[in-house]
């Protein structure tokens, strides 16, 4: 990403409480800014929601954090695939950005690695810090942290009994040691073992380790679902331990994964607002991002806005920019190839606009696309930039006062059936959603829209006739004419004149930009210049109704059938649940895998696994 509060834009306190609204809930790297735009500290959270907002609890700080508390003027934070890719990005952030709260608290050593030796006929399997050249063997890694890599070797101990001691020490025993006593060694330093049987186990666990040997997995599953046949359930929870331990060693690593240089470049747009979001990886590590908000026309394509954005970003500084040899896009951009051939030459070795890519390069364009999105969103939410928004609203609509709650409707159902309808809520904070509402909506002809908005705004403002809800200053109805009569019908029928009531319909293109603005008292229909902020906040209030009406119904009509937490998932029938929990060994081990975990299992494709994980985490 960055998604950030700005210190340009907010002058004077940090305005944390608004900004933890938007905060994602998934993993990341969160950097914490002073007013002179200077990094105070940079960390890492499985939650990033929950972790900063732990930072602005109202008691209970250590001095030290008190004190970065009071500096921070701005936080951005960039979402990562998991908590593993979180920490090696942390890293190196750290590294390059040298924040001096993290240089006091924190200790940046090399990554951990685990290190198969050389020795020919009984190698070992043990911990190191950083990686050399010397001595030969085979280096497997870098892995989260030197706690996970000891525990996994404490496993694959365990497993596999491969030897762990020293060179010196293999070589002077007469006598099996303790490893061996407890069955966590073959004892091949008195030949209890051939070289041969050692070098399978040694081959196992090198295919596991390098993610290529998933019989080893499933022949525990096997031993697990035999041991709870034969009711032994300790030893059955013990395997379903082991499986979990050794997944989470051979867990693959985005941000440390297949080598090169790229500049990984996303676009997202909303609400009249474009975000582009720039990933700098290099060596096949992710050394930074950097988000932009471009002016530009909602005539433009984004493969025309991409084309304006890569030349300006690469030629158009004071400094020209490092070139990489991969730029990586999620759409074709115009002109790719004299851009292609601008950027070699200036680079002076051939440098490609891919967007088709495959594997860690496919990875690296999603987590880009989920930055982008993330940041418009927050953006959207700003403070700032709704308040300049609800002016120009004020403005264009010729209200007296600066609407200080605004709310819209919208229906939502399947073919006519389990039709539900939405009332989202804005304020000068932006959406308060803790005033939005789902309505049921019943004993209608089905589809008939029209028979919804009426029942929904009867049922909405006759409670706030009666004083029991709040009073709105201003209403909008997503839908055109049709609609916006039946919700001025509504309005005399329940005696309401002095709630404005706009229409807000698509125009005849349906693009963006495009929208007819209807107002219910003259009968007026009017468009907005599309660069208008008054434009964005209706086309932001629209949207956000839309998509509450439409995660309503589908809420609703999931519950019909879902009897567990995985029922009711499109394309996961009995077998692929049963597949789905022998690998994991329970629904909790589930809710915690990656996408590319759950792709590991068999009859689970990726498309299906990005669908099970946005069930699993309501998204």
């Amino acid at each position: 990403m960055p998604t950030r509060s700005d210190p340009e834009q907010s002058p004077g306190k940090f305005d944390s409480q608004n900004f933890l609204k938007q905060l994602t809930e998934r993993p990341g790297v969160y950097r914490m800014y002073d007013d002179t735009g200077g990094v105070l500290y940079v960390g890492k959270a499985r939650n990033l929601r929950k972790r900063v907002s732990s930072y602005f609890r109202k008691s209970g700080l250590a001095p030290k954090t008190e004190a970065l508390v009071g500096k921070i003027a701005a936080i951005e934070v960039t979402i990562t695939g998991s908590e593993t890719e979180a920490l090696l990005l942390e890293q190196n952030l750290i590294k390059s950005l040298r924040p001096p709260y993290n240089i006091l608290l924190r200790d940046d050593k090399s990554y951990p690695y685990i290190y198969l030796s050389s020795h020919s006929d009984y190698p070992s399997l043990t911990f190191r810090r950083g990686r050399t050249k010397k001595g030969g063997g085979t280096w497997f890694g870098p892995f989260p942290s030197s706690g996970a890599v000891k525990e996994s070797l404490n496993i694959l101990q365990k497993v596999f009994r491969i030897r762990s001691c020293s060179e010196s020490y293999f070589r002077n025993r007469n006598r099996p040691c303790l490893q061996y006593q407890i069955n966590r060694c073959t004892a091949p330093c008195v030949g209890f073992i051939s070289p041969e049987d050692y070098q399978e186990d040694i081959r196992h666990a090198s295919m596991f380790l390098e993610g290529k040997n998933p019989a080893i997995i499933q022949d525990l599953m096997r031993s697990m679902e035999n041991a709870s046949r034969a009711l032994e359930f300790e030893k059955a929870a013990a395997y379903r331990d082991q499986i979990n331990n050794l997944r989470h060693v051979q867990e693959q690593q985005s941000v440390d994964g297949e080598g090169g240089d790229a500049d990984v470049i996303a676009i997202a747009q909303d609400a009249g607002v474009v975000c582009i979001v720039v990933i700098i990886v290099r060596g096949g590590r992710v050394l930074g991002t950097k988000d932009y908000f471009p002016r530009y026309s909602l005539e433009q394509t984004e493969g025309e806005l991409l084309a304006s954005f890569l030349g300006q970003y690469y030629f158009g500084g004071d400094t020209r920019r490092e070139i990489p040899r991969d730029i990586l896009v999620p759409v074709a951009v115009d002109g790719q190839e004299l851009l292609s051939q601008a950027l070699s030459e200036a680079a002076r070795r051939e440098t490609r606009i891919r967007g088709n890519v495959r594997g860690e390069r496919r990875r690296w364009l999603e987590l880009a696309m989920t930055n982008a999105r993330q940041t418009l969103l927050t953006h959207l939410a700003s403070k700032e930039t709704v308040y300049r928004r609800l002016l120009a609203l004020r403005d264009l609509l010729e209200l007296t006062e600066t609407p200080s709650r605004m709310e819209c409707f919208d229906i939502s159902h399947s073919h006519g059936e389990n039709t539900v309808a939405s009332c989202v809520v804005f304020d000068e904070n932006g959406p308060l959603k803790s005033d939005y509402r789902l309505y049921n909506i019943q004993d209608i002809t089905a589809g008939d829209d029209y028979a919804a908005m009426r029942q929904v705004l009867t049922r909405r403002y006759r409670r706030m006739v009666n004083g029991e809800g709040k009073r709105p200053d201003l209403v909008f109805i997503d839908g055109g004419k049709g609609q916006l009569n039946i919700a001025r019908e509504v309005f005399e029928e329940l005696g309401i004149s002095d709630i404005p009531l706009i229409g807000v319909a698509k125009g005849v293109t349906r693009r963006a930009g495009m929208e007819q603005l209807i107002d219910a008292l003259t009968g007026a229909v009017f468009r907005v210049p599309a660069d208008s902020p008054a434009l964005h906040l209706i086309q932001h209030i629209r949207d956000e109704s839309h998509r509450f009406a439409i995660s309503g119904h589908r809420a609703g009509r999931d519950k019909k059938r879902r009897q567990s937490t995985l029922e009711g998932i499109e394309g996961v029938g009995p077998k692929r649940r049963r597949e789905l929990i022998r690998y994991f060994g329970g629904i909790q081990e589930l809710r915690k895998a990656s996408v590319d975990e759950m792709a590991k299992v068999q009859g689970i494709s990726k498309t299906l696994a990005e669908t099970i994980y946005a069930a699993l985490h309501d998204q």
